[in-house]
This record gives C-alpha cells, sequence and structure tokens, in this order.
C-alpha cells in the first residue's frame, strides 16, 4: 500500500452518558480492556468522571465515563449532573447509553434534552443485550433512534463482548486528526488513591443493605509504603481508609455481627489493590459517621465531591 493511501491517526474523548445504571462503566471497560472503573448494580455508582484510554495502532480513543444524570435529591446529585454537563461541553464525541433490558423512560427523554446544546456527534448505544431478547433489543434500537439525531445507533453486550470493536472502530472514526494525547502503557488517569478508596467503595456496596449504598463514601487516610518483611525486596503497603455513613442507624450494618461484614469488605478490597499496586496490601478499614454529608458543602469538599 503507497504511504500516502494510509489512514490518518485520529485521538480525542469521547463521553459517555446514560441514566443511572445504563452500562457505562461495564462498557468503558469492556472497551480499555482493562478495570478502569468500578461497577455494581447500585444506581449512582460511579461519582466521578473517569477517563479510560484505548490504545489502536491508528488512534487513541480517550473514554469519559461519567455518573448518571438523574433529577438531583441531594447536594450530591446536583454537582453529579454538573460533572456530566463539564464533561459534555469539551469532548469530540457523546456515547448515550440507552439498556435493552428496561424500557426508554423519562430519564432518558431528560438526558436528550440535555445533548440538544451538544456540538459534537451523538452514537447512541444499546446497552445489555444479553440481558434482553431479540424483539426487546430490535424495540429498543427503533425507541433509543428517535430520542435524538444520532450519527450511529449500535447495539453491543460489554459482558459477552459482542459489537465492542465495532463500536470502537466507529468511535475512533468520528475523532479529529491528532497525535495521542497519552503514553502508550496509561490505561486512566484516575490518581492511585482515588482508585483505592473506589475499589474499597465496590467491595462494600457489594455486601451492605439497599439502605446503605447512597450513604456511604471512603477517604485513604493515609498509604505507607515500606519492605515487606515476608518478601525479601519487595513493598508493602498499608492503607489506612474511612468508611463515611450519614446515620449512627447505618455503622452497625457495615460493620456487621461482631465485625464480620467489614471483614468480608476488607477481604474483597484488598484483592483488588494487591491487583492494582503490584505489591502485598495490609488494609485497615474504620467506619465513621459524617451527618448528612450529601447535603453539606464543606462535608463533600472534603470526600472529594
Amino acid at each position: 500500500m503507497d504511504v500516502n493511501d494510509q489512514q490518518p491517526y485520529r485521538s480525542g474523548f469521547a463521553c459517555l452518558v446514560g441514566r443511572p445504571n445504563a452500562g457505562k462503566t461495564t462498557l468503558t471497560n469492556a472497551l480499555v480492556g482493562t478495570k478502569v472503573g468500578i461497577v455494581s448494580n447500585r444506581p449512582q455508582t460511579t461519582r466521578h468522571a473517569i477517563r479510560g484510554v484505548v490504545h489502536r495502532p491508528g488512534g487513541q480513543l480517550v473514554l469519559v465515563d461519567t455518573p448518571g444524570l438523574h433529577k438531583p435529591r441531594s447536594l450530591l446529585g446536583r454537582r453529579l449532573n454538573d460533572v456530566v454537563r463539564d464533561q459534555l461541553a469539551d469532548v469530540d464525541v457523546v456515547v448515550f447509553c440507552v439498556p435493552a433490558d428496561e424500557p426508554v423512560g423519562r430519564g432518558d427523554a431528560f438526558i436528550a434534552r440535555q445533548l440538544r446544546d451538544v456540538r459534537a456527534p451523538v452514537v447512541v448505544v444499546v446497552t445489555k443485550t444479553d440481558a434482553a431478547s431479540k424483539k426487546q433489543v430490535a424495540e429498543q434500537l427503533v425507541a433509543a433512534s428517535q430520542l435524538v439525531d444520532a450519527a450511529e445507533v449500535v447495539p453491543v453486550s460489554a459482558v459477552r463482548g459482542d459489537q465492542v470493536e465495532l463500536l470502537e472502530d466507529l468511535l475512533v472514526g468520528l475523532l479529529p486528526e491528532g497525535p495521542p494525547l497519552y503514553p502508550e502503557e496509561q490505561t486512566t488517569d484516575d490518581d492511585t488513591e482515588r482508585q483505592i478508596a473506589e475499589l474499597i467503595r465496590e467491595a462494600a456496596l457489594e455486601k451492605v443493605r439497599q439502605e446503605v449504598p447512597h450513604s456511604l463514601a471512603v477517604t485513604v487516610e493515609e498509604l505507607v509504603r515500606r519492605a515487606d518483611p515476608k518478601r525479601a525486596g519487595a513493598e508493602l503497603v498499608e492503607v489506612h481508609a474511612l468508611l463515611h455513613v450519614e446515620r449512627p442507624s447505618q455503622k452497625p450494618i457495615v460493620l456487621g455481627r461482631q465485625g464480620a461484614t467489614i471483614k468480608q469488605i476488607g477481604t474483597e478490597a484488598r484483592l483488588g489493590l494487591e491487583q492494582l499496586l503490584g505489591s502485598r496490601v495490609h488494609l485497615d478499614l474504620h467506619v465513621t459517621v459524617l451527618g448528612e454529608w450529601q447535603d453539606d458543602p464543606k462535608k463533600l469538599n472534603r470526600l472529594g465531591y
């Protein structure tokens, strides 16, 4: 092939939007090929804009996974919606995720209205096709395509990997020409402390009952790296973290009977942390009550929201 026939290198940002629990983070992780964001079946799991970098021979796609756009009931909710709007103002492509297994509803229509003023092309992705019948998927493709003036409408199963590569090709093709934005080995620009806090929160979300998830926040208070006494030349990382809840009644739920739940959270989180840090981890968790933090600007700032 003539050198002049080669496709230009493309790079840019694609922002994933959708209502809570629309499968945005699972799709981001599938596209990047590694875990960059935490996943749970609780709405509002994602609370920050998380960037995942997809490296291709012909381009670099930077995915921006955002919190679910929703009707806010707290200051935290309003701030999460602001995170999404800030990201939408400055991206090259918008990926609007609509789950295949739930009817298109007011939440989707609300997001479609937010996208009217966005200049970037919109690709509608019908997610979770593995959780729906072929008939449901076909109906959802029609319903989703009527929400916005879309450049493309694509059905995808991030869990099974169906059409993920096709979507990747499509998104890279919509990016402007330009050089790589991140080094080859980088898959996210999220800082280590926040990744640690998120992995702990992910483990906690799996273990606690319905009433706690929204009220749960995690902060890393101290990170100590020292020589591992059990392995010559290796490092041991001590992580001291706090799990914050809003009400005194929630504290015993997170702790569990005789500390059983917090112990399970620690065991599960440590596996993810050791994978992230590439070292043995000693994890020290404590639960604290931070009264009604979701509506307190100072407390939200302290927790990083």
